[in-house]
């Protein structure tokens, strides 16, 4: 689906929600279109908003991040040191979309297969509780940061 697609698909979602696509969140939408596989804090978003649109404040992406996540167009992703980063959120996406956080360098790299379904089930029928998703982290080294040609001299 190409940006402009996306932008109207997004577009439906405001209006059947009685929101509008303020310039802002347009601004702050093409960010995020224009960085689908990067994983970026509100900061990052801002800045890189900011350079072209110097008039946005940085309380307005935060509310426009926290519609967005509100309405399922982003997802906020938190990981401990690595902060609160948000992604575009997709459907097919849902239950085959976890992380890998390198400790290291702070790259976030998407793992694409779910190995919980059985797990999932068995826990839902133990507890009597209804899943509706689950995310996975796995925090460790990437191959940069572990190999040693790599390595910063000490």
């Amino acid at each position: 689906m190409n940006e402009e697609q996306n932008i109207s698909q997004i577009l439906s979602v405001l209006k059947e929600k009685d929101f509008r696509l303020t310039p802002q969140r347009e601004a702050i939408l093409r960010i995020l279109l224009s960085a689908e596989e990067n994983h970026m804090t509100a900061e990052e978003i801002y800045s890189i908003t900011r350079a072209k649109n110097p008039e946005i404040g940085l309380a307005t992406v935060y509310r426009t991040l926290d519609l967005f996540e509100n309405l399922g167009i982003v997802a906020r992703l938190d990981f401990c040191e690595g902060g609160r980063k948000y992604e575009l959120a997709s459907d097919q996406e849902k239950h085959y979309h976890h992380h890998l956080v390198c400790l290291g360098c702070a790259d976030i790299i998407e793992f694409n297969e779910d190995l919980l379904d059985d797990l999932e089930a068995r826990i839902a029928t133990q507890s009597n509780f209804r899943i509706t998703d689950h995310s996975l982290q796995f925090f460790g080294y990437c191959s940069k940061c572990r190999d040693p040609k790599n390595a910063s001299p000490a």
